[in-house]
């Protein structure tokens, strides 16, 4: 079993499907073969039930990730002329079709849902046996003592991602494996998750880390 930390996002596409960092790394875990739960926060709105179904449908559990009643789900958007249509579903609280038209966003980023401590020790409660848990570059950093705490307790392999040119965080144990992590990067999401799988499958690090980088030239990205 794999744990993934971070902040879970959804994009309203079309088509609709989770996003960020967390989510990215977990699909790419579930499909190496991996079981794999995720701890985060988002909306109890309209976006959050959406992103539940998607990882329902995908395979990802969602046991540990938490609805907040008071901030919305964070919106990664695609791509849009300003005057195409965006489903109205999923447009902002009181907005209309086609107000979402920033590139790339991250809506209300400033107002999301904010993962905390004890929502992690929460979390990892609900998952009392992991051989592996993923830190994303996203979440706060006041979750890390909690994963550490976590990852000790089960004796599981801490992964802790760091955005580019940020400090290496103080308190990590060490076995953990540290990787930098570039700015939105699909395939860099996508070898972590895969990494992450060969650690769970017992895999030392060195070796687990060779086998993603072995699966990213065997199966390149279009």
């Amino acid at each position: 079993m794999i744990v993934v930390v971070g902040n879970p996002a959804w994009n309203p596409g079309p088509p609709g499907a989770p996003a960020g960092s967390a989510c990215r790394i977990a699909a790419a875990a579930t499909g190496d073969g991996a079981a794999v739960e995720l701890v985060g926060r988002v909306g109890d709105d309209q976006a959050g039930d959406a992103l539940m179904i998607a990882l329902a449908h995908g395979g990802i559990g969602h046991l540990a990730v938490l609805r907040d009643p008071a901030r919305p789900t964070p919106l990664h958007l695609p791509d849009h002329e300003p005057d195409d249509e965006v489903d109205p579903v999923l447009a902002p609280d009181g907005g209309e079709p086609g107000e979402v038209s920033r590139p790339h966003a991250v809506r209300d980023s400033l107002q999301a849902p904010v993962l905390e401590a004890a929502d992690v020790a929460l979390g990892l409660s609900y998952v009392p046996e992991f051989r592996v848990l993923v830190l994303t570059e996203d979440a706060p950093p006041e979750v890390l003592p909690a994963c550490v705490d976590g990852a000790g307790f089960s004796g599981a392999q801490l992964v802790v991602l760091v955005r580019a040119g940020l400090p290496v965080p103080d308190g990590l144990p060490a076995d953990t494996t540290l990787l930098e992590a570039p700015d939105a990067s699909d395939s860099f999401a996508a070898l972590v998750g895969r990494f992450a799988a060969a650690l769970d499958r017992g895999q030392p690090a060195a070796d687990a880390f060779a086998a993603a980088l072995e699966a990213d030239w065997t199966h390149p990205k279009g």
